[in-house]
């Protein structure tokens, strides 16, 4: 699943943006903070008391009116794709985004000046290899509602196609392509949000785009516009004239490219993809797409990535002589029959650590554990994915014979199927966050017979033997 090859990266400092926001027409100071490794993209709402934080996670999508619209415990994030799509398009894993508002501002209604600032502090590479989920299969949701549909397809790199088709003569059908995440600056991130006539009246008569002049929409004319309505309009955008361009726009602005609702769209997608919260490796072909759209495909991918990744049982051929036989193993670990629960080391770098042990019936455990039914005892597959990941953490010093490691934590404990005897167990454990101090923060699981038998969040320290 993940690129060994590509790590994870933050911004090098802090950086300020000031403008309103679209819906609200609220003034907003919005900042982008250096975050930790696995710490993804989070919002905080620095105007309210205690200063909640919403994680940019799918599953709060509440709303995808006029944007996608995040809430958690009553605090609500609006309009969160552009900021996103930008921080993707950059290739900004972890950012802390702080706001005195609910809305980020709407700048020009695209991601230009977002990708500005970001580029202006600059990004600094971290420790963690970045997790990508690689595509090996087609994976679509359709909306059967408006015929949107969204698919995403095997590829060396992510990459995104829209069309797009309002069935309106003024914007016809439109495509437009990514082919490489790294041209988002140069072709998609100065593509501008676009309206229509017909949706702007209603929004205005709702009360709604408060902030939006129109130097931060693009307005296509599709339908015939009465001078009620044009005086309307220029009062509502404190325009002395306003009048429909011959590409049936209107005059407050001339398009990027022909094709700029095509790009701002591709720009949702890439925001709103966002929400999965692992980056992809894959090509994302978008029919029609729209925030309700991209955000139902954004749960169903999350979800079959956490699926999968509760799943993934490493495949490692154990008839290869082991990194590390059981007299190298004692070598390391203090522990000793009948309490040595490992037998092999099959990997080990700095962020992991893969081990194994073959469960026979001779296990002490198993004269008084169920001896009628002999199932080994959940406590003990979680001390043998301790002492693999004490492998882990004991290869950082030099004499680990002078080392014991000790338990200071453990969370999140699931037992999800017997270990009984003739298994032979696989233990992985990989670092949450880099080894600080002797402390060592791991995501351990065990498996056997291809299927996840266990997990657990464990954090362990080594001292020194006194």
């Amino acid at each position: 699943m993940s690129n060994p090859a590509t790590k994870q990266r933050t911004i090098a400092k802090e950086v300020i943006l000031k403008g309103v926001g679209l819906h609200t027409g609220e003034d907003v100071t919005m900042k982008f903070v250096p975050a930790p490794e696995n710490h993804g993209y989070k919002f905080k709402r620095v105007d309210l008391e205690g200063e909640p934080v919403i994680e940019a996670d799918a599953n709060y999508v509440v709303n995808t009116q006029r944007g996608t619209n995040l809430e958690k415990n009553g605090v609500k994030i609006q309009t969160s794709e552009h900021v996103l799509a930008a921080l993707v398009g950059m290739g900004i894993d972890n950012v802390m985004i702080e706001l005195d508002s609910p809305e980020p501002p709407i700048m020009d209604g695209s991601a230009k000046y977002f990708v500005e600032a970001l580029e202006i502090v600059g990004a600094v590479e971290q420790e963690a290899s970045r997790d990508e989920y690689v595509v090996q299969e087609v994976i679509s949701y359709k909306d059967d509602e408006t015929g949107s549909e969204i698919t995403i397809i095997p590829a060396d790199e992510y990459q995104v196609t829209t069309m797009v088709d309002f069935g309106t003569k003024v914007l016809g059908t439109q495509n437009a392509t990514l082919e490489r995440m790294s041209d988002f600056k140069k072709e998609i991130s100065d593509a501008r949000t676009f309206s229509f006539l017909h949706e702007l009246e209603m929004l205005l008569e709702n009360g709604l785009i408060k902030g939006g002049d129109l130097n931060n929409a693009i307005v296509y004319v599709d339908k015939e516009i009465s001078e009620e309505t044009m005086k309307k309009l220029e009062k509502a955008f404190g325009k002395e004239k306003l009048s429909v361009k011959p590409n049936g726009i209107l005059d407050n602005l001339t398009l990027h490219q022909p094709n700029e609702a095509a790009r701002h769209k591709l720009l949702d997608v890439i925001g709103d993809l966002a929400l999965i919260g692992t980056p992809l490796r894959g090509k994302v072909i978008a029919n029609k797409p729209g925030h309700f759209v991209n955000t139902q495909f954004a749960k169903k991918l999350s979800k079959k990535i956490k699926v999968e990744k509760r799943n993934s049982v490493p495949k490692f051929d154990l008839s290869q002589p082991p990194l590390m036989d059981i007299h190298k193993i004692m070598a390391m670990l203090p522990h000793r029959p009948p309490f040595l629960l490992i037998d092999r080391v099959l990997e080990l770098s700095d962020s992991h650590v893969v081990g194994m042990k073959n469960v026979t019936m001779n296990e002490p455990f198993f004269v008084g554990h169920f001896p009628g039914a002999p199932v080994m005892p959940g406590v003990l597959q979680v001390e043998a994915m301790a002492q693999t990941g004490g492998i882990l953490v004991l290869s950082t010093v030099p004499d680990p014979e002078n080392y014991l490691t000790l338990f200071m934590k453990i969370d999140k404990v699931k037992f999800k199927r017997q270990v009984v005897p003739g298994d032979t167990l696989i233990f992985k454990c990989d670092l949450i966050s880099p080894i600080r101090r002797g402390i060592c923060h791991m995501q351990a699981y065990a498996y056997a017979n291809d299927k996840l038998v266990s997990e657990a969040e464990m954090m362990a320290q080594i001292v020194k033997r006194t």
